[in-house]
């Protein structure tokens, strides 16, 4: 990340502003902090690093009528790693096409991408999501969707609303608590906006939750 503001979202509920985040190997995070210093800590204590960027009177996201559960709809002719993304929704109990929405806004069905502050996989997942769980390979297409799928369905569970669920995983939980619903963070509400848009096209973007 270049120079920018950003915020660190820690697993334990903790939100610390920085100007920038490069990864230190493939276990630690440095952490440039405004003012000077700087901080390097282990990937796994980091829930995700987002731009600080608010958006100017953020219009309200309705949550969409379409369910999020699993039902057992193939993806459409052509949808790299199909099969896969059907299997790992049905066992997470999650609607495969909203899976497969998550993998195309994370990371466009590329299983080796890989973002500067640790996140890999289809899913996208950071370290504090797969070290847990004793994975050595998070980049394997069956076992990111897993994983990235119980990441979601946990989220889910926990909000009650598919909307803030999103918005957790893609700015972490915190930032949703804290903010009482979807955060204002730019990057936050286009991801969400752009998952419900593929999973549910019919939504519009009516009243909701802000």
């Amino acid at each position: 990340m270049g120079v920018g503001q950003y915020l660190a979202v820690f697993e334990d509920g903790r939100i610390l502003p920085v100007t920038g985040a490069r990864l230190v190997g493939e276990a630690h995070i440095h952490l440039d902090l405004p003012g000077g210093g700087s901080l390097e800590v282990p990937l796994s204590r980091v829930d995700r690093v987002i731009e600080d960027v608010v958006e100017p009177e953020p219009e309200p996201i309705e949550e969409p009528p379409c369910s999020p559960a699993f039902e057992a709809l193939r993806l459409p002719e052509g949808t790299p790693f199909a099969k896969e993304i059907f299997d790992a929704s049905r066992t997470a109990d999650l609607h495969p096409r909203l899976v497969e929405a998550v993998v195309q806004a994370e990371s466009a069905f590329n299983p080796f991408a890989v973002s500067r502050v640790g996140a890999g996989g289809l899913m996208q997942l950071m370290p504090s999501v797969w070290l847990p769980q004793g994975v050595t390979n998070p980049y394997d297409p069956k076992t990111n969707l897993r994983l990235g799928c119980r990441h979601l369905k946990a989220l889910l569970d926990r909000f009650g609303d598919l909307s803030l669920a999103l918005a957790a995983y893609n700015a972490g939980v915190a930032t949703v608590e804290k903010s009482g619903g979807v955060p204002p963070y730019r990057e936050t509400r286009e991801f969400v906006r752009r998952v419900l848009a593929r999973f549910c096209p019919a939504q519009g973007q009516r009243g909701g939750r802000s």
